[in-house]
């Protein structure tokens, strides 16, 4: 309950600073998303595009994803982020293909979720909104590298963990 307290007694003193206004070249400067800087979409591997063509809301999302790329200004965003985060709740709540369902999946699929939040985040904001979709679209490679790789590794993992079957 203290805690609390002072959680409030420093957040009341952090507002009652006085906050310099920013210029307003600069503020819409911040404002502007640049479309150019976006990382392209890593490819997978063809085993991978196999296993994920039959998985229908990856595909929705995916679909998602590419509209996000197609954004130019920050009202195009704005619509991309909210479609994609339904089709990512929709994603995380599918049944995920066998070699798909593991953590090293579900949890990047956490991190994308929380950058997509940002983003939106940032343009209800209205502040700068280019590094942060970078993020979220690298987080998105990252995901795709993370499906080669669990389609690419020899290891077996029942053995590494000594499951019995």
């Amino acid at each position: 309950m203290q805690k609390m307290k002072a959680i409030i007694v420093l957040l009341v003193i952090l507002g009652c600073k006085e906050r310099q206004t920013p210029e307003v070249d600069s503020q819409k400067e911040i404002q502007e998303f640049e479309y150019q800087k976006l990382p392209k979409k890593l490819e997978v591997s063809a085993e991978a595009a196999t296993i994920l063509n039959e998985w229908p809301e990856f595909m929705a999302f995916n679909s998602s994803v590419d509209v996000l790329y197609k954004s130019t200004n920050n009202e195009d965003l704005s619509l991309a982020i909210d479609d994609l985060l339904e089709k990512e709740k929709e994603l995380s709540a599918s049944t995920y293909p066998e070699p798909f369902d593991s953590f090293q999946i579900k949890s990047r699929q956490r991190v994308f979720r929380t950058l997509l939040l940002k983003v939106k985040a940032n343009v209800l904001n209205k502040s700068g909104t280019t590094e942060t979709t970078i993020e979220l679209l690298e987080a998105y490679n990252i995901i795709r590298q993370q499906f080669n790789s669990i389609l690419s590794s020899q290891l077996d993992t029942k053995l590494i963990l000594d499951e019995e079957e």
